[in-house]
């Protein structure tokens, strides 16, 4: 759960005394919120930024990652529950004012166990484990006497900005999760190489440390949610989540009662379902939205079926795939 900054590190070790300098100077720009980082909060319009509760369905490559790593840390996490509230109220209240996802909190938690005390090898300090250049960059106080890195406010409003920065550069969470524990520079060239922006696609190209990081993250958030939400999904999965969970809203109490989801993934199409469990297309149109051109894009669905038709999808759902897929072939 504790995290250790290995590719943040090694950027911060690599900087001489010009740029110390540098960034010493500008510290106080930062610390008094000028108009350059202003531009820079999140603007209130965007889909991938809102706060609002979109559930999402949990992606298949972390589904076993997930298991295992709750199954390891739920005692920890559950007391976490109640000690850390006073921490999560500050981090949900600084949030707010910089326009983020509340959800990001638990990044502290993998982070740091909110230990105030907490310090990596690699010079990395406090509940949000800020390294030296950033927290100079963002106006903190760090010297033989004094680090803010472990006061719980200032780190977080430390965080806040620096989250805000990631943010503006990739426009994805889960490239900022990896970003912030590797390193902006280690995203881009993962995004170079992988030819994608994709975190599913990219992830072979980051350190496995970093992959790691971003499911703990996803696993966490779903520990504490009991689901995912729009920081556990790529923006592409973010966009498609709130399309559909718009459409759903229009579906009458009875209807979200009689039916149930299950994610799924992969070369599946509406007409080869419909066919083979003998559901009428306009009904399912209507409970699934777009999911012709979600699921075609590799994205998973969270499929909405009644409740005895998705009992006969899941024993029937290797040859629908199937099926799905020789269509696909001819």
């Amino acid at each position: 759960m504790r995290n250790r900054k290995k590719g943040r590190a090694n950027y911060s070790l690599k900087l001489g005394f010009p740029v110390l300098f540098f960034l010493s100077f500008t510290q106080k720009n930062f610390a008094q919120g000028n108009t350059a980082f202003k531009n820079l909060l999140p603007k209130q319009d965007s889909i991938v930024t809102q706060t609002e509760k979109i559930k999402a369905p949990l992606n298949p490559q972390v589904l076993g990652f997930k298991n295992n790593y709750v199954k390891k840390e739920a005692h920890e996490m559950d007391n976490m529950r109640h000690w850390g509230k006073h921490y999560f109220d500050i981090y949900d209240k600084i949030f707010t004012q910089y326009q983020l996802p509340l959800e990001l909190k638990y990044l502290s938690v993998i982070e740091s166990s909110l230990q105030s005390s907490m310090r990596s090898w690699a010079g990395a300090v406090g509940p949000w484990q800020l390294m030296f250049d950033e927290a100079m960059r963002f106006g903190l106080v760090v010297n033989e006497n004094r680090d803010d890195r472990m006061d719980f406010n200032k780190s977080t409003v430390a965080a806040a900005k620096l989250l805000t920065e990631l943010h503006h550069q990739f426009g994805d969470w889960l490239l900022v999760i990896a970003a912030y524990n590797a390193g902006p520079g280690a995203v881009r060239k993962a995004i170079r190489k992988s030819g994608s922006e994709d975190f599913w696609k990219l992830q072979y190209y980051l350190p496995q440390e970093t992959r790691n990081h971003v499911k703990k993250f996803i696993s966490t958030h779903y520990y504490f949610e009991g689901s995912g939400g729009v920081t556990t999904m790529t923006k592409s999965e973010s966009k498609n989540s709130f399309y559909i969970q718009k459409k759903e809203s229009k579906l009458t109490p009875q209807e979200l009662n009689n039916t149930t989801i299950d994610s799924i993934r992969g070369f599946y199409n509406s007409t080869i379902i419909t066919k083979s469990i003998g559901v009428n297309m306009q009904l399912f149109d209507r409970y699934n939205p777009g999911f012709n051109k979600i699921v075609s894009n590799g994205q998973p669905y969270p499929l909405r079926l009644p409740k005895d038709k998705m009992i006969e999808f899941l024993s029937k759902k290797d040859q629908i795939l199937q099926d799905c897929f020789h269509q696909l072939l001819h």
